[in-house]
């Protein structure tokens, strides 16, 4: 998973570059996958550049509804991030459609996850799928907010991966991260004085 999120960044700039510069480098990458936004004009203006999915598996309604109720979906959340909201309501959504179950989690906790899984941190939102029974079997399934059927087949590709399909062929066929998220807050200038 860590090579294929690092190619995958690094590929967005490669294929960009005249074959006489030079490569770039895997922070150079990591900015150019990554769209914060601020508005929701922003976050829309992001969003129609996505394609959207259109091919589905003939078993993938069986699958959104028999698998439903064992997995729950876990994404980080901050306040005023608008693409967390888009994707938080979006979830909702396919929960209540497919009978999954729908939480957000800690920031701490996101980011202990993505470390563990070598996701880089980009901010809110991220979200994952893990069996209701097992925390720490999780894949992720969005890196900012994204079209409605790019996460049900994300959800039915983490649900077919959980349950026996070997992972290369879930990750291969999952909709690409978007990296529209919110724009992180200013640090603090509240600073303890001396």
């Amino acid at each position: 998973m860590k090579r294929l999120v690092a190619s995958a960044l690094a590929g967005l700039l490669v294929g960009a570059v005249p074959a006489s510069a030079q490569a770039p480098t895997r922070e150079q990458a990591m900015r150019a996958a990554i769209h914060p936004v601020a508005t929701e004009a922003e976050m829309r203006g992001w969003l129609a550049r996505v394609p959207v999915t259109r091919d589905w598996p003939p078993d993938f309604a069986g699958t959104m509804k028999g698998q439903g109720p064992a997995f729950i979906v876990e994404m980080s959340t901050a306040p005023g991030c608008i693409p967390c909201a888009d994707l938080w309501t979006r979830l909702g959504a396919l929960g209540q459609r497919y009978g999954w179950k729908v939480r957000t989690i800690g920031s701490q906790e996101a980011m202990l996850r993505s470390g563990r899984l070598g996701l880089p941190w980009v901010g809110h939102p991220v979200a994952w799928v893990r069996p209701v029974s097992d925390a720490n079997r999780i894949i992720p399934v969005a890196i900012g907010t994204d079209h409605e059927p790019n996460l049900a087949r994300n959800l039915y590709l983490a649900a077919k991966m959980l349950t026996g399909v070997k992972p290369s062929v879930g990750v291969r066929g999952m909709s690409k991260f978007t990296g529209i998220v919110g724009v992180a807050s200013p640090p603090s200038s509240n600073r303890a004085r001396n």
